[in-house]
């Protein structure tokens, strides 16, 4: 177990302890063309985040939907797939979804999408995302 999962599972333990319900464990999935195929055509609600390791406001997007989806339990049924800009940035699909950049977060629900947020951190237009489903 690493630093990070250390802490993870301290700050888990102390928010229970601290009487906090602690509902989704954010736990993307990275992409590839058949889990990506394989959540659109399920029809289940969808998240997914265009991404770079080294990108600063894809960070700050990542720990705002982690927080989203661990303090409300009408998240916790979201899918989240992360895609390597890096690697994807240029890819075909990209191009079909008409992704501008980096730190682009497209949700989607029953196959179609049903918002997108690009280069914004706020919690408030990151939740707006998920409103957006209901």
């Amino acid at each position: 177990m690493n630093r990070r999962d250390l802490l993870k599972a301290g700050l888990g333990i102390a928010a229970l302890s601290a009487g906090q319900r602690v509902f989704a464990n954010y736990n993307p999935i990275e992409y590839s063309a058949e889990a990506y195929q394989a959540a659109i055509d399920s029809g289940e609600p969808l998240l997914v985040g265009f991404h770079a390791d080294w990108c600063g406001t894809c960070r700050r997007q990542e720990r705002a939907v982690s927080e989203l989806m661990k303090a409300n339990e009408a998240y916790a049924n979201v899918k989240v797939i992360n895609v390597d800009w890096d690697q994807y940035g240029r890819a075909d699909f990209v191009k079909q979804l008409r992704i501008p950049r980096r730190s682009t977060l497209v949700m989607f629900n029953e196959g179609k999408e049903v918002g997108r947020v690009v280069a914004q951190t706020s919690t408030e237009a990151i939740e707006a995302l998920f409103k957006a489903l209901t």
